[in-house]
């Protein structure tokens, strides 16, 4: 078979020899939906100059610099978010998105600010996932008077909706966590919270939606005061056997916060797995087996592949606007996972 040639490709796209020739070799002159008819046609007939095409069109596109500032790289949970923000990055059409992630070890709002300041030096708009504190808030001012539009990401930096946010309505998560709670333990025995951080408002919103659920059906439940995990799942093990000795009566746990593996660790070891119901947060390896053998009864989660496309198209409409643009606040619907449904 005859190699196939410009020809055969401007044939098959419909289109004249040179306006092939200008795809090939001046791309920025050439309507993108034009651009789109020729590699298609390429990619039909087997042209050999394929790779080309494909490469003129990377270079032409315009391109923006996203940077993502998340938690811990031991955690899968943000591995996966990290994952799911660089793939919707790359099939965005029409522009080149370069990402650039860091995963913060240290959670200090001292680090967390500097990689902030950081990551404005290099990127047109950034995503963050951080607590609300004073040195966070003087980051992200000092970036939104650059023109550079922060995106929190989970848990929102402010109560105003003045910075960008896509996640959860919090206070809905925690009411439909203690709605199962009050239909599974009928108001018998206890109920534990373990939260990360308070300084982290989602986690803070979980615990308020959580216990204002309580307040208003099962007001003489006991909901134990919250303890701080410090979004390490090795001292949420300890902290959840703390709980299961000290509260013989225990009845469910709420893990609002990072920190679920090891609560799930805890249950196990003590023989309390499938007797004290537990609610955690995302599907993951360690959740789903969780559902499976029984320690944990459900668990709340993004659906990643959505968040992260949010996001992208968010992150470009408000680097588009500069100046112009006003905040923007997505609320994402929330998955629910038990072990019959995974």
């Amino acid at each position: 078979m005859a190699r196939a040639k410009i020809s055969d490709v401007a044939k098959q796209a419909g289109l004249s020899i040179s306006t092939v020739n200008r795809v090939l070799n001046e791309p920025e002159k050439v309507r993108e939906e034009t651009i789109k008819a020729v590699l298609q046609a390429a990619e039909a007939v087997g042209f050999y100059g394929l790779g080309t095409i494909k490469s003129q069109i990377n270079t032409w596109r315009p391109k923006l610099r996203f940077g993502f500032l998340l938690l811990q790289p031991t955690r899968t949970f943000y591995k996966m978010l990290g994952a799911a923000l660089q793939a919707a990055a790359e099939k965005v059409e029409g522009q080149r998105i370069e990402v650039s992630i860091i995963y913060a070890e240290d959670l200090s709002p001292e680090s967390l600010a500097n990689h902030l300041i950081t990551l404005g030096e290099n990127c047109d708009a950034i995503g963050v996932v951080a607590p609300v504190h004073p040195l966070i808030t003087q980051a992200v001012e000092a970036l939104a008077q650059r023109n550079i539009p922060v995106f929190a990401l989970i848990t929102q930096l402010s109560a105003t909706g003045s910075v960008n946010y896509v996640g959860f309505d919090n206070w809905k998560v925690g009411r439909t966590a203690a709605w199962v709670f009050h239909k599974f333990t009928k108001g018998v025995g206890k109920i534990g919270i373990l939260v990360g951080n308070h300084r982290f408002r989602c986690q803070e919103m979980n615990e308020a939606g959580f216990r204002s659920y309580f307040r208003e059906y099962a007001p003489d439940t006991q909901v134990l005061e919250a303890i701080s995990t410090f979004e390490t799942a090795s001292v949420a093990e300890e902290m959840t056997e703390k709980l299961i000795h000290q509260h013989s009566d225990l009845s469910a746990l709420y893990v609002a916060g990072g920190g679920i593996s090891g609560a799930l660790r805890a249950l196990r070891s003590t023989g309390k797995a499938g007797h004290v119901h537990c609610i955690g947060y995302q599907m993951m390896e360690s959740t789903r087996q969780g559902l499976l053998d029984g320690s944990l009864t459900l668990a709340i989660s993004y659906q990643l592949e959505a968040f992260a496309e949010v996001t992208i198209t968010g992150m470009i409409n408000a680097q588009k606007a500069g100046k112009d643009a006003t905040p923007q606040t997505h609320i994402l619907p929330f998955e629910i996972y038990s072990r019959e449904n995974i």
